[in-house]
């Protein structure tokens, strides 16, 4: 995500607009009504004569008359309010009696550590967010304080409280049990709330006993020990790679040793000061959760192939005594079926005094929060879920908009269900074990576009920047619900290769490239790229309904369109520059931004800045300030049927802009960056008909959208139009549902 300074103070900026907005239509407009009527007509007759020509766009910012629409959401158990679930938990500590703490390094509007209990989200450990601050991975309580590891940055200007420029500092702070930090004598931070641990590396494990507070620094190999009420030092030991912590009924300790490259991880057991105990667990590939449960048991979550919660008996020497969750977690059975028992990249563990067990999976490379609690007997009592972040919906046409994929997931809708209640979380479609280069591991896609290319089904991700365009194909004998690696677009650098670091491996050294998983193995192999140099700015992608590939660029020769030639015989689609055809930008664009191009009708809807609305700033995410559509595009026609302006702020204050577009039976819709409102056009005519924003039902509130792809449409069978827009800042996907 774009650094937009805190969502506190975005919140209060919004707030503020709208006061001042109010008072100006309530006080200046009331007392000129003459002009406001002389306004009106004029209005009306611009209207009337910008609709006898396209060689200008109107501007068009008329609110259209109101119309009945749903609102409805998929993505989390919680649709408005800011207590919902957080968008990822990466630790956990359960308490006797049930109760949850969570902590995270992020999470959008500042619930990066919460409280849970009983199903609901009941609570948030304050000033986590913002002013460089960030949460952590880990956490611990005991019945007078909560304890979390987090980080602090630098801030220009800043002295008192903060790191020196550049630094960070890696913290353990101290919150009292309503969520409120807790100073100390000798605290660091801004409100002396913060013990710094390192400037290094971050704190890996948080544990407490008595008096004492134990803490995993994993950068320096080493366990401190603090009091709990002074947070003075009270001793040190080595451990090699600490992590998380667990305090038996005999105060003794067991401390992962975390996995490491291809070195397993390990438990080893340690005496409060520090002495190192016999016993240890080495049968196991990857710990990273650990907890005791009915006193002499200890759960360890093994998030490598098993995907299991691994059971010991500890009283005298560690023997397995049993697991919980099916062996290989969701990759078992129909791999991504989501069932209760199947387990997926586990974060937490932890257990109340009867006997129930709560785990949170959170996928891998952060897909998202999934929290269940299961009773002695292993039975599901609550699932909570927060799988959305930076991410939009599109459905499987064949489907009828039943069936909807995220980046990593797909859900199961029935529309006749209230409003949050429609969607099933159906499946997982990531395997790190099988595919470990799978681009959703290595980098931060969004906005997906799902087409059918031959009857088959396929997955299209792009991100933020619109620097690349990842494929992905399905194939349920062998893969059951896994997106399967197919192919791979990525845009010019102008300094060296398209993408920076070891992944993936084999890429060309300059230049843009196209992959394909020739083989079928889902790896980017040496002689599976093709390779080419052209102008690194992107506008956009698209794929249309026959899967060609179409990219614009910020260049008056900015079309590329990518013909699909086929499919090979593993199912990947082909795509090749040889193939590639340049189409010169039409006259009116300066900045051409997204596309979108039917095929079936030779019809081509372009976005961008214009001769006539140019620009203020670089504004790179934005649609631009016009949306254009030509007829007979394949014939060569370069004369738009309509010109039509859309939301952009000229004074270069960037309150209002377009986000993302999208096109769907007789409208074209397109959604605003900062207030969320979905304005719809004729498709036809490029009138804009309807204007409408979140609805009741998630408490008329959105976030930002700020991907290229934050909107997307589709008109059903029965007529009715779903319109899906990503609503970040409190983890979900916004749907929309509009009368035909």
């Amino acid at each position: 995500m774009k650094n937009r300074l805190t969502s506190q103070i975005k919140k209060s900026q919004n707030q503020l607009h709208q006061v001042i907005n109010n008072v100006v239509k309530s006080r200046y407009w009331r007392q000129n009504i003459v002009f406001k009527i002389l306004l009106s007509l004029t209005c009306v007759l611009v209207v009337i004569f910008a609709g006898m020509t396209i060689d200008k766009a109107p501007t068009q910012t008329a609110t259209a008359s109101a119309f009945n629409y749903k609102t409805s959401w998929l993505g989390n158990t919680i649709g408005k309010g800011r207590l919902r679930v957080q968008n990822n938990i990466e630790a956990m500590y359960v308490t006797a009696n049930g109760q949850i703490y969570t902590n995270s390094i992020w999470d959008e509007d500042g619930l990066e550590a919460g409280i849970y209990k009983d199903g609901q989200v009941i609570g948030i450990l304050e000033d986590l967010h913002g002013w460089y601050r960030l949460g952590g991975k880990a956490v611990t309580a005991n019945s007078k304080y909560i304890y979390v590891a987090m980080s602090q940055g630098s801030m220009s200007g800043e002295k008192e409280g903060y790191p020196p420029d550049g630094k960070t500092w890696y913290c353990v702070r101290r919150y009292n049990l309503a969520g409120k930090p807790v100073p100390f004598a000798g605290g660091n931070g801004w409100d002396q709330s913060m013990f710094i641990i390192s400037e290094k590396g971050e704190v890996t494990g948080l544990a407490t006993v008595g008096n004492k507070l134990f803490v995993s620094n994993a950068d320096a190999n080493i366990v401190r020990i603090f009091n709990t009420e002074t947070m003075q030092e009270m001793g040190k030991f080595a451990v090699t790679n600490p992590g998380g912590i667990a305090v038996d009924p005999r105060g003794t300790l067991w401390i992962i040793q975390n996995k490491k490259g291809s070195t397993s991880g390990k438990i080893f057991h340690y005496d409060q000061t520090g002495k190192k105990l016999p016993q240890q667990i080495v049968d196991v590939v990857d710990p990273t959760a650990i907890a005791i449960y009915q006193q002499d048991r200890l759960l360890v979550a093994e998030n490598g192939i098993r995907q299991q919660v691994l059971i010991y008996n500890i009283k005298n020497k560690p023997v397995q005594v049993g697991t919980f969750g099916t062996k290989n977690g969701i990759y078992s059975g129909v791999p991504g079926e989501v069932n209760n028992l199947k387990l997926y990249g586990i974060t937490g563990v932890g257990a109340d005094s009867a006997g129930n067990l709560y785990i949170n999976n959170n996928g891998f490379n952060r897909s998202g929060t999934d929290l269940r609690k299961f009773s002695s007997s292993g039975k599901l009592q609550w699932q909570l879920l927060g799988l959305i972040f930076v991410d939009n919906a599109d459905t499987d046409p064949k489907s009828d908009g039943v069936n909807l994929f995220t980046k990593h997931e797909e859900y199961l809708m029935d529309y006749s269900k209230p409003a949050g209640k429609q969607w099933t979380y159906k499946a997982y479609t990531l395997n790190p074990f099988k595919y470990p280069q799978d681009p959703r591991l290595h980098t931060s896609p969004d906005g997906p576009i799902f087409r059918r290319i031959q009857g088959k089904p396929f997955l299209f991700l792009t991100d933020m920047f619109s620097s690349f365009l990842q494929i992905y194909r399905f194939q349920p004998t062998t893969d059951g619900k896994i997106a399967i690696p197919a192919g791979m677009f990525v845009g010019t650098s102008d300094q060296g290769k398209a993408i920076n670091g070891n992944w993936p491996p084999h890429q060309p050294a300059k230049g843009e490239w196209i992959w394909r998983d020739k083989n079928g193995n889902g790896a980017f192999d040496q002689n599976e790229y093709d390779n080419s140099q052209d102008y690194p700015y992107i506008g956009g992608w698209w794929v249309d309904t026959k899967g060609d590939v179409w990219k614009t660029l910020r260049t008056q020769d900015g079309i590329r369109h990518y013909p699909l030639q086929g499919l090979d015989s593993k199912g990947n689609p082909i795509y090749t520059y040889r193939s590639m055809q340049k189409e010169k930008t039409p006259s009116i664009f300066r900045d051409l931004r997204r596309i979108e191009y039917f095929p079936e009708t030779d019809t081509m809807y372009l976005s961008g800045f214009t001769v006539d609305h140019p620009a203020s700033g670089d504004d790179w995410g934005v649609v631009g300030s016009e949306i254009a559509r030509f007829d007979n595009w394949s014939q060569g026609n370069r004369n738009p049927r309509w010109r039509t302006v859309v939301p952009y702020d000229t004074t270069g204050k960037r309150e209002v802009s377009t986000a993302a577009m999208s096109v769907a039976g007789d409208y074209v819709f397109a959604v605003t960056v900062k207030t969320a409102e979905v304005y719809v056009y004729n498709a036809a005519t490029g009138k804009l008909v309807h204007k409408f924003g979140p609805g009741p039902e998630v408490g008329g509130k959105s976030g930002w959208v700020d991907i290229p792809h934050g909107i997307r449409a589709f008109r059903r069978a029965n007529g009715e139009y779903l319109v899906f827009v990503e609503e970040n800042l409190y983890g979900k996907v916004i749907i929309y549902r509009l009368p035909s």
